[in-house]
C-alpha cells in the first residue's frame, strides 16, 4: 500500500507542471517511451451531459431516449467490483473552489479491489449509480474508458481489468493538457460516437466559448465561432454560450451502442 500513497503525493506536488510534461511527448524516443509506459492500449471517451443533448432526428415511439449517461450506467451494471475514490485527485491537487473535491473517480473491474483503502472504498451498484448522478448534478462531465495511467499511479493491475470513470470539471481536469500532448496520445481521448457540435446563425462572435473549451478546439473567424476537429464533444461551449448559438446533437440510432462497443473489448469487468 506504500506505492499508491507515495504516488498521490508526487501527483499533487507536480500537477501544475503537467502541461510542460505533456510537451515532452513530442520529443522523439522519449515520447514513444511515455506512450508505452502510461498510455498503451488506452481508449477514453468524453460523454456530454444529458441535459444539453439534442436528438438530431425524430425518435420512433418504441425507442427510448438516448442519454450519454447510459454508457456509464451500462458498465456499472456489468462490473463485479465498483470502487469510489474519496476525492478527485485533480481537483484536490488544484485546490478547486468551483466543483466538489469529494466527488472522485469511479473504478470498475476486479483490479479495483487492489486500490489502497485509504484512498476510497467499494460500493454497491446502487451506490455507484447514485455517485454518478450526484456528479452530473454538480456539473461534472463523465470520461469513461481504459486508462493505463490509473493502473500506474494506483499500483494495481492488470489494466485489462480496470475501467475508469472520471468526473471532470473544466478547470482542473488532467486532460486539459490534451492540446500539448502528441497526436499518438491525445488521439486516444475521443468524443462519443454519433455526437456532433455545430455553431448556428445566432453566433455573434463574443468569444465566450473559446475560453470555455478545454482542448482549444474553438477559434473565431470572420466574427463567428468555428469548431475544429480537436473537439471532444463535452458540450461546455453549449452551456456557456450567452446567445445559445451552439448545439450538440446525438444520433439516437448508434451513439450509446457504439460507445459501449468501442470500450467493452478492452476491459474484462466480470
Amino acid at each position: 500500500m506504500i506505492r499508491p500513497r507515495w504516488s498521490v503525493w508526487l501527483i499533487k506536488a507536480t500537477f501544475a507542471g503537467r502541461f510542460l510534461a505533456a510537451r515532452a511527448t513530442w520529443v522523439p524516443v522519449l515520447g514513444g517511451l511515455i506512450n508505452r509506459l502510461l498510455f498503451d492500449g488506452d481508449r477514453i471517451v468524453y460523454l456530454p451531459k444529458d441535459t444539453i443533448v439534442r436528438v438530431n432526428e425524430p425518435i420512433p415511439p418504441q425507442v427510448d431516449m438516448v442519454l450519454p449517461s447510459q454508457v456509464v450506467e451500462h458498465f456499472v451494471e456489468q462490473a463485479s467490483t465498483r470502487w469510489v475514490m474519496n476525492t478527485c485527485i485533480c481537483r484536490e491537487s488544484s485546490k478547486c473552489r468551483d466543483y466538489p473535491i469529494e466527488l472522485g473517480c469511479l473504478f470498475l473491474g476486479r483490479a479495483a479491489a487492489g486500490i489502497d483503502p485509504a484512498l476510497g472504498h467499494p460500493v454497491t451498484k446502487a451506490e455507484a449509480l447514485d455517485h454518478l448522478r450526484r456528479c452530473r448534478e454538480a456539473g461534472l462531465v463523465h470520461m469513461v474508458g481504459r486508462n493505463k495511467l490509473d493502473t500506474v499511479w494506483l499500483g494495481i493491475g492488470p489494466g485489462t481489468q480496470l475501467l475508469t470513470i472520471c468526473n471532470c470539471c473544466p478547470c482542473c481536469c488532467l486532460w486539459r493538457m490534451l492540446p500539448q500532448l502528441s497526436p499518438d496520445i491525445s488521439g486516444r481521448v475521443t468524443r462519443m460516437p454519433g455526437v456532433s457540435v455545430a455553431v448556428t446563425e445566432r453566433c455573434i462572435g463574443c468569444g465566450t466559448c473559446t475560453r470555455a473549451c478545454f482542448v482549444d478546439a474553438i477559434d473565431l473567424s470572420d466574427g463567428r465561432a468555428v469548431i475544429g476537429d480537436a473537439c471532444r464533444g463535452c458540450g461546455r461551449c453549449v452551456e456557456v454560450c450567452p446567445q445559445k448559438a451552439i448545439e450538440l446533437s446525438v444520433d439516437y440510432g448508434q451513439a450509446v451502442a457504439q460507445a459501449i462497443g468501442g470500450i467493452a473489448p478492452l476491459v474484462d469487468l466480470t
